[in-house]
């Protein structure tokens, strides 16, 4: 096992980017992927645990809260969490403490990707998309220079009782609005989104793209469309697409990123 492991879980590619960038300083590091049930879970063996991911209507994405019940970690190892949003961290890194005590938290704000929200350049602070991946480059520099130090938060982390009351409706709200993507014809069938499909949600029957019930609104598959056929409500048509440049498609369906 790796010296290092982070888990992540990334949407469209924000968190993974950060996640990359933090471990190519620290070297020696393993990048579980958490947007479906991570490949490994036991890490007592690895001497720092982190734990990057985004805030997806107040709180954790998809079923990470779940899979956080499973991992197991040294008592002796130091502990990471990093939140990436918009605006506020959510409910998310205390979700994250109450499970795994962490000796180190930070939330950056950067693109906003769920555009059926917002277009992608709503942030704190406001800034384009290149200022926001220059910002997010040099948060991760100093994270990781913080971990390699063993730097302890001396902040507490606190309830963050609103979000929970927004996220206990965000599975609802983010289903009911799965129901409105479709697919153009500009569609190709290049199969792009159902690989990416976090939650197995989209499949091709013939000629036509189904999208089930099972949305977490990840936007994976809207965003990473190699022809912007993919759509959640009209809105989504006029705004401007945004993923992170600086991840694949394809590094987002791997189990565990080597470093």
């Amino acid at each position: 096992m790796k010296e290092n492991i982070i888990f992540c879980y990334s949407g469209t590619g924000n968190c993974l980017d950060m996640a990359k960038n933090i471990a190519k300083e620290l070297g020696d590091t393993d990048i579980v992927m958490m947007r479906k049930y991570p490949a490994v879970t036991d890490v007592r063996e690895a001497k720092r645990v982190g734990f990057i991911f985004p805030c997806y209507g107040g709180g954790l994405p998809g079923h990470v809260e779940r899979y956080l019940h499973d991992i197991k970690v040294s008592p002796d190892a130091y502990t990471f969490g990093i939140a990436q949003c918009a605006a506020y961290k959510g409910e998310g890194l205390s979700k994250l403490n109450a499970l795994i005590p962490l000796d180190y938290w930070a939330a950056v704000s950067h693109q906003c990707t769920c555009i059926w929200l917002f277009p992608h350049d709503l942030m704190i602070p406001k800034m384009g998309a290149e200022a926001a991946q220059a910002r997010s480059e040099e948060f991760a520099s100093k994270i990781a220079a913080d971990v390699k130090a063993g730097v302890k938060t001396k902040k507490k982390l606190g309830k963050a009782l609103a979000n929970k009351v927004e996220h206990a409706k965000w599975p609802v709200i983010a289903r009911k609005k799965g129901q409105s993507l479709k697919a153009s014809d500009k569609c190709v069938q290049c199969g792009q989104c159902a690989k990416i499909c976090p939650t197995e949600n989209i499949r091709y029957a013939g000629k036509a793209v189904v999208f089930g019930d099972k949305c977490i609104s990840c936007c994976g598959c809207l965003q990473y469309c190699p022809q912007e056929a993919i759509s959640m409500g009209k809105v989504t048509e006029k705004r401007e697409h945004y993923h992170n440049p600086n991840v694949t498609a394809d590094e987002l369906t791997q189990e565990i990123i080597s470093y």
